[in-house]
Parts: C-alpha cells; structure tokens; sequence
C-alpha cells in the first residue's frame, strides 16, 4: 500500500501509534543551531533522532551517502525496519527531513513520509512533546535498490556529461544569490556560481507560511523553470541536503526519473577542473 509523502499534523497526530516518526533536524553551520541539543530539548512522542552527519560516509564532503550496511546498521539500531512506515520532520518544516526521506527511499524503504510544517507546525497546534534520548529497542533493516528511476544517486561526472549533452535536467536548490555568485559560499575553498546549463529553483519557493504549496501552484513553479517531467531529472544543492526538497515536490507532481547529485556544490565548486557559471 502507497503512502503519501506528505503528511498534516493533524493526521500524525491521529496515527501516531502506527508509524515510526524520526526527528532529522539539521542546519547549516552558521546558524550555530545543534539539532541532536534540540532534540532533547523536545520532539514530537517517540520520536528518534536522526543524525545525517553521523549516518554519512567518512570523507572529504559533508554528510554524503553511507554504504547499504552503514544504513541499516544505523536505522537498526534507531528501531527502524523496511517495512514501517516512517514520518520525517525537522525543525524548520521543510529544510533537512526530505534528504533523510530521500535516504530511507534509496535504500529501499516504500512507505516514507514529510509532516508538512515540521516540528514548528507540531508545536502550533499545541500538541504534547517530549524531552530527553529516546531508548529503541534494536531492530533490523533491509536495504534494497531504489524502485525504477527515482531515488537514484548521481556523480559529478554524470552531471558533467547531463551539463554538456543536455540529456538530463539540472536543478539547483540553493538561494539564489548563491546560484548567481552574488554571495559568497560560506564553506571555505569554494568558488562561487553554479553548474552550466543548471536551473535554480530555491526551496523557498516551494513552501508558504512553512507549508508545501499546492500541487498545481508548485506544477507551475517547474513549468516556469522549464522542468518537465518527460525528461531525467539531477537535483543539486550546498552539500545534498536541500537538493531532496526539490525532488519530493517534483515526486509529488508525477516526475519520474529523479536522481540526486550528493556532493552538489561542495564537491562541485571545489573542483577546478568542473566548469562553472559565475553570475
């Protein structure tokens, strides 16, 4: 049985005895916001705390895809099976929970969930919260591949040659003060600018009053970019986070072959060797 991949808090609300919900709350580092400190401070009944820094490949990039085994262990571990059905939310509504969708997608999980509005829109409606580590008890997860052409992960090659041939659609979800080189990367050895041939498509676009927007009106947000869903799409952003925002709203409008870029600009501006747009 499908789910939705969004979901309201009032129906959170309603089923939270029968999902597995999961607090994925991370921000960028000049904020100086800890989401693991917030966490304990309070989240939503029986949530656990899902670190995407912790749950990452060791590496040079920040917080990249960990191994199927990696996975598993750490979902396991967290109380998490393939076969639950799992809600996603983060503290700011739509920022880092839709990359943690994206992961339990990849590797296999069908039935994943966003609460529309996050932890802010919880807390609104003036629903209970907890405090304090949360204490799962140890399960298994089954990694699988992602289902068709959604979920994929792509490298910079494949975006290079998406760049030069035009096969795949680029699509980045960064300000666009950013995308344009009118500011500053704030990671330090990164150029500024954007892939050649990408579009921007800030996720600021895609909410109002912290909600997604409707089908019809993020519909025309792609159509206005020029994205069409009869075409590959690659989404990017700062370090692979937010590029997830991007690909559950086109996954919620009927794109089809979505596939993320994970070291988006972290990786792509600090390579000399890539092409880049500086305006």
């Amino acid at each position: 049985m499908s789910v939705s991949s969004v979901v309201s808090v009032e129906w959170l609300h309603e089923n939270l005895s029968n999902v597995r919900v999961v607090d994925a709350s991370w921000h960028l580092p000049p904020t100086g916001r800890n989401g693991s400190e917030e966490y304990v401070k309070a989240h939503i009944p029986n949530a656990v705390y899902f670190d995407i820094d912790v749950c990452a490949t060791a590496g040079d990039l920040p917080h990249t895809l960990p191994s199927p085994e990696a996975f598993a262990q750490y979902v396991g571990k967290l109380g998490i099976s393939e076969l639950d059905h799992v809600v996603v939310y983060d503290a700011n509504g739509w920022f880092s929970a839709p990359r943690v969708w994206w992961m339990f997608r990849h590797f296999g999980c069908a039935s994943v969930s966003v609460l529309d509005g996050g932890f802010v829109a919880w807390i609104e409606q003036g629903l209970h919260t907890e405090s304090g580590e949360a204490s799962p008890k140890a399960t298994t997860f089954k990694t699988s591949e992602p289902r068709g052409n959604t979920f994929k992960v792509v490298r910079a090659s494949d975006v290079l040659e998406a760049s030069q041939t035009g096969m795949s659609q680029i699509v980045d979800a960064r300000p666009a003060a950013r995308f344009h080189a009118q500011e500053k990367e704030f990671r330090p050895g990164l150029r500024s600018g954007h892939i050649p041939n990408s579009q921007n498509i800030p996720i600021a676009e895609l909410t109002e009053n912290g909600r997604l927007k409707s089908d019809d009106a993020l519909k025309q947000i792609f159509d206005e970019a020029g994205m069409t869903g009869s075409k590959p799409v690659i989404s990017s952003c700062g370090s692979g986070v937010t590029a997830a925002v991007l690909l559950l709203a086109m996954e919620k409008i009927g794109f089809s072959d979505l596939s993320l870029y994970d070291g988006s600009w972290s990786e792509w501006g600090s390579l000399e060797a890539l092409p880049i747009v500086s305006q």
